[in-house]
């Protein structure tokens, strides 16, 4: 990621009461800077930076993780989050050895929460930390 980007992905907000939710995108960024597995994505609408993701897809075992997903506050509820995931999802569903996604988050998180189960993730509990995790399993 560039450093242009890099810093307009670093400023972007989430709306109040959202923020312990999810992880920075500084801390993001940096975690992809240590590990080479991480994919970053920016998101853009037309030519408007919007939101972040980060997945890791090179599991052994035909499993991928989507583990940062996150919309602008100025950007939000304006259906950019669900076209985003749909995309990675088409982008992962590419790799032909991904077999099924995973993606965690805290469970008081509806809006996550529901927009992840019309995606078609299927919640299978809490993870060690507390967070909720949710698998997609890809046809093929």
């Amino acid at each position: 990621m560039t450093g242009g980007i890099r810093s307009q992905v670093e400023a972007l907000e989430l709306a109040s009461g959202q923020t312990n939710l999810v992880a920075s995108n500084t801390d993001s960024l940096l975690e992809a800077d240590e590990d080479a597995n991480a994919r970053p994505r920016a998101i853009f609408v037309a030519g408007t930076l919007v939101g972040f993701l980060m997945y890791d897809a090179t599991s052994e075992a035909g499993m991928a993780q989507l583990y940062r997903f996150m919309i602008d506050r100025s950007f939000q509820g304006l259906g950019y989050g669900k076209a985003a995931l749909q995309a990675v999802l088409a982008e992962i569903r590419m790799l032909n050895q991904v077999r099924q996604i995973s993606i965690c988050y805290e469970p008081e998180n509806l809006a996550a929460r529901q927009l992840y189960a019309k995606a078609g993730f299927v919640e299978d509990g809490l993870d060690e930390d507390g967070e909720m995790i949710a698998y997609l399993t890809l046809e093929g």
